[in-house]
């Protein structure tokens, strides 16, 4: 159940370079809520790892899926080779990804948790054998690189994941430069959306609607944008 925020609860911050990544992969990546990754597996959300994990969470479920209690997490790693490697890209997380939703994979039982009402699983890439992109993946690179830059300025609020939680609750999650902490903002898509995102930098600024939902370990406070 949220509870207020505390007005003694400092913001953590995070690194920026990953901060900017998961948001870069986020922003690549949103096609596939549409676009299956495999068969019948799309993406349903992704979250920012906790802090100091430097990793993403992709959740994985069927296109009608729209509660956590039906749907797959994946934690992967950002970085290639350890805390000093490369950070991985969209592609390179997209190969990963379509790796792990077909063949059959086992995982030990540490490396499997629970969040949010899903099952977490944490991926070692290493293990997994790798996945080139294809040509489509290469074709929406171009494309993309047209009609969809990576913004020069970041933006604000800057969206670092999404997660469906009901048919109509979009849980958004944020970070701006006055809050460089992730904050989540649950949305209903069938709203007036035109209005929200218009008002959404003052909304999140407002301290008042704040509060911490102890459920969710992927942001620090939670504004609440479905009421009427």
């Amino acid at each position: 159940m949220p509870r207020p925020v505390k007005s003694t609860t400092a913001a953590t911050t995070a690194d920026e370079d990953v901060a900017r990544q998961q948001a870069e992969i986020t922003r690549l990546l949103l096609h596939h809520i549409h676009a299956p990754l495999a068969a019948d597996l799309y993406l349903r959300g992704i979250l920012p790892a906790p802090a100091p994990a430097e990793a993403v969470r992709f959740v994985i479920g069927s296109r009608k899926t729209r509660t956590p209690e039906g749907l797959l997490g994946y934690e992967i790693p950002l970085r290639a080779n350890g805390e000093h490697g490369e950070l991985r890209t969209g592609h390179d997380i997209t190969g990963i990804l379509r790796t792990l939703l077909t063949g059959t994979h086992i995982w030990s039982t540490s490396r499997v948790s629970d969040v949010m009402g899903m099952t977490l699983i944490r991926v070692d890439p290493a293990t997994l054998a790798p996945c080139t992109a294809n040509r489509d993946d290469r074709a929406l690179t171009v494309l993309h690189g047209i009609t969809a830059p990576a913004p020069e300025e970041r933006p604000d609020p800057r969206l670092r994941g999404f997660l469906y939680l009901t048919k109509d609750r979009l849980r958004l999650y944020l970070d701006s430069p006055s809050a460089p902490s992730v904050i989540a903002a649950d949305v209903r898509p069938s709203g007036g959306v035109t209005a929200l995102l218009t008002a959404l930098p003052s909304l999140l600024a407002e301290e008042r609607l704040r509060t911490v939902d102890d459920a969710d370990p992927h942001c620090r406070c939670l504004v609440d944008l479905t009421g009427p």
